[in-house]
């Protein structure tokens, strides 16, 4: 099955104007761009076709063309990822099996992650869309904590059903646990991480559907399938002892600089 990795990168971003050209120092001091090591990541995936970055804004098509990626121009209407890439796919003329949207605040996202989502959603042939979940341990779960209790949105939480269908994801912490635990304590709290997988069927979809209410309260893309019922499957996956965070806002840039030092990511 042919797939292509997209990473949509918007400079226009209401809580982070600029986000996608942010720097961030590595291990050794080297500092790259975030979309840069959005791309990194993405190429060291095994099994891609094609990566592309999809973008509507010319600081980033110069950047991601400086660095080396091929850049699909998108128009500025896309209201999301998902949307971009929709309309990147378009342009490409198709002929990939599987879309896979690795959206570029994410660049501490291991290869396996989205390898093992794409076998995740090849093995269920009726599943149009999947995403990877992360089973937070005590230090990630008290961090999303810190980060509600100062006011600032943080990771994105998700709750499963025994098929591993999604009952919903919010940027507040589900389910509601009571208590706080220890650093390397396994809890019952699963961090989505911002992947999609999607086949072409469901990406073709997206855009004729308004937006409904949860999506704009929440600000999550993947509720809209939910509010349109059709299943998203959520594909458990393994950090192997690797630290994963998010870039939401500029706190964050620290917190990923100290991750990646102490990881050893250049």
């Amino acid at each position: 099955m042919m797939v292509l990795i997209v990473i949509p990168a918007r400079y226009a971003s209401t809580r982070y104007p600029g986000k996608p050209l942010v720097e961030l120092k590595g291990a050794s001091g080297a500092s790259r761009s975030l979309v840069e090591r959005t791309w990194r990541a993405a190429m060291e995936v095994k099994g891609a076709a094609r990566v592309v970055v999809a973008t509507d804004d010319d600081r980033i098509r110069l950047a991601a063309e400086g660095f080396g990626a091929e850049v699909v121009m998108t128009s500025e209407t896309c209201q999301n990822g998902t949307e971009r890439c929709a309309e990147a796919f378009d342009k490409l003329g198709g002929g990939f099996d599987i879309v896979v949207n690795l959206q570029g605040d994410a660049p501490l996202t291991p290869p396996w992650f989205v390898e093992e989502l794409v076998a995740g959603l090849r093995a269920d042939p009726v599943a149009e869309v999947a995403t990877p979940v992360l089973r937070c341990d005590g230090r990630a779960l008290n961090g999303f904590l810190d980060d509600r209790r100062a006011g600032r949105v943080g990771g994105t939480t998700a709750v499963f059903g025994r098929d591993h269908k999604a009952l919903y994801f919010s940027k507040e912490v589900i389910p509601y646990t009571g208590r706080r635990y220890t650093d390397d304590e396994e809890t019952p709290v699963f961090h989505h991480v911002g992947v999609y997988a999607y086949r072409p069927s469901a990406l073709a979809a997206y855009p004729r559907w308004e937006a409904g209410p949860l999506e704009r309260l929440e600000g999550l893309e993947q509720l809209r399938f939910l509010e349109n019922e059709r299943p998203v499957l959520c594909v458990q996956v393994d950090a192997k002892g690797r630290q994963f965070w998010e870039l939401n806002n500029p706190e964050d840039v620290p917190r990923l600089e100290a991750m990646m030092k102490e990881m050893g990511v250049e």
